[in-house]
Formats: C-alpha cells, sequence, structure tokens
C-alpha cells in the first residue's frame, strides 16, 4: 500500500525535484529558484487566494467550484494552475461552459455527464494497472455524481472501475458484479431516492464503502435528506457517508484512504 502511495504522490514531488536538479546543474539560478517557490505556495489574484501547493501538501489537484464563479474566472484559474504544473480540476460546470473551455485548453477533457472539467498533468496519462477504487451508482439519475467521484479520483491517479444503474429496485444487477466489488480495495457508492443501496454493498464486502447520498427523488426525499438519513442510520458496518451529492469529497476521502 505504500508503495503505491508514493506512486499517487509522484507528480508533485516531481515538479519540485526538477526545479532543485535545475540548480544543482546551473540551468537555474538560486535567484529563479526562489521567486518559482515564492510563487508556489499562494498565488494573489484579484478575486482568489489561489494555493498552489495543495497538490503537494495533501497530494489532491486543486478544485474549482464553478457556482458563483464567472466563466472568465473559472478559465484563468484554470490557467495559472495549469501553468504551474498540476492538475487543474473543475467542478459543477454549466453545461455551456464545457464546449468553450474544450476550446481554450486544447489538453483538457471535458465531462458533460459529469459537468467536470480537467486539464491532466502533460504527459501523465490514464491511470493503469488493476482498479483499486469502485464507484457505484443505484440509477442514471445519480451518474452525474458518480461520474464527478470517478474522474476526480482518476484525476488523483486512481485507476476506477464504474458500475452504474445497480440499485435496489433490481438487486440481480449489482449481484452480478459482486466478484469486481470484492476486489474493489474501496468503494464509492451513490444513491438517491429511499438510500439503500450503501446498506446492501456493505453487506458484501470487506473494503470500507462510501456512501454519497443525492437530491434524485420525488418530494418526500426532501432533496436528499432522506437518502443522507438512510446512509447515516446503515445497519451496515463500515458505511461512513459525505454530503448530499458530494462526489467530490467521496474521491478525495477514497484517495486518501488508498494512499496509506
Amino acid at each position: 500500500m505504500a508503495k503505491s502511495g508514493k506512486k499517487l504522490h509522484s507528480f508533485e514531488e516531481g515538479r519540485l525535484a526538477r526545479l532543485l536538479e535545475g540548480v544543482k546543474a546551473r540551468k537555474l539560478s538560486p535567484r529563479e529558484a526562489l521567486a518559482e517557490l515564492t510563487r508556489l505556495p499562494v498565488e494573489f489574484i484579484d478575486f482568489a487566494h489561489l494555493d498552489h501547493h495543495r497538490a503537494l501538501r495533501v497530494g489532491v489537484p486543486e478544485a474549482i467550484f464553478c457556482p458563483g464563479k464567472t466563466p472568465a474566472q473559472v478559465a484563468e484559474l484554470l490557467d495559472r494552475i495549469s501553468r504551474a504544473g498540476s492538475a487543474a480540476l473543475a467542478t459543477r460546470v454549466p453545461g455551456d461552459w464545457g464546449p468553450p473551455l474544450r476550446e481554450r485548453f486544447p489538453g483538457g477533457i471535458w465531462y458533460p455527464d459529469g459537468r467536470v472539467f480537467v486539464i491532466p498533468v502533460k504527459g501523465r496519462g490514464v491511470p493503469r494497472g488493476r482498479a483499486r477504487l469502485c464507484v457505484v451508482s443505484a440509477g442514471t439519475a445519480d451518474q452525474e455524481v458518480a461520474t464527478e467521484a470517478a474522474v476526480t479520483a482518476e484525476a488523483c491517479g486512481v485507476k476506477v472501475e464504474r458500475i452504474f444503474d445497480v440499485g435496489v429496485a433490481g438487486l440481480h444487477r449489482l449481484l452480478a458484479h459482486e466478484s469486481t466489488l470484492r476486489k474493489a480495495e474501496v468503494i464509492i457508492v451513490v444513491a438517491g431516492m429511499d438510500g439503500a443501496l450503501p446498506s446492501v454493498v456493505g453487506g458484501l464486502v470487506s473494503a470500507p464503502v462510501i456512501a454519497v447520498p443525492t437530491s434524485v427523488g420525488y418530494g418526500a426525499s426532501f432533496g436528499g435528506v432522506a437518502a443522507l438519513l438512510t446512509m447515516l442510520n446503515s445497519c451496515a458496518p463500515g458505511v461512513v457517508t459525505v454530503n448530499i451529492d458530494n462526489g467530490y469529497g467521496a474521491a478525495v476521502a477514497a484517495f486518501k484512504i488508498l494512499k496509506r
């Protein structure tokens, strides 16, 4: 597990290593290196304090939460983060913002089904090897939150297996993937309406289960509160719950468990 954790951190450690090697090889002056280090912790711009040490400090790429920001602000933040050499991730991206972002950042990837835009670290491709994290969704309506979780985990360097639309209304759909679930080291389960799926999965596997309630459902679901309470009251041990629709938070929690 420790070996994999080191691999997950390598892209950020590499940035500082290259800086130090540049000074050692006299390709970079100490003054130039100092100027670069000064920019690394926090960059002050007129509408934000941009934390360039986020990925180095906690291992998770900086994420831009789009609600409350303008398209121009999001684009500027993505540009500054990616130019600093980090993966850049924007969540809850409105649908009409995606194509313009894709045009401005040709190396970026737009996930309209998860409302996520990612600019990966240059030269760092899709995670390979065995899937360590499994993201499960109850219904197609929960897929947006599930995709947000999967894409965030992949941006952190985790190989992800997706199992979507396997809710308790047709339990045989979930049981068909039981062997895959048992191989995962962490499982994120996304569900709205009655929110029962995480308890079912928690009763089948030994891995930690991170439950994500969604705001999907009819009136008495109260915008996801019903699913949230069901998950908090799960009778399956080892199930922990994040906030409503918080696929990003679930992915970060899963990453931190895996890197240990």
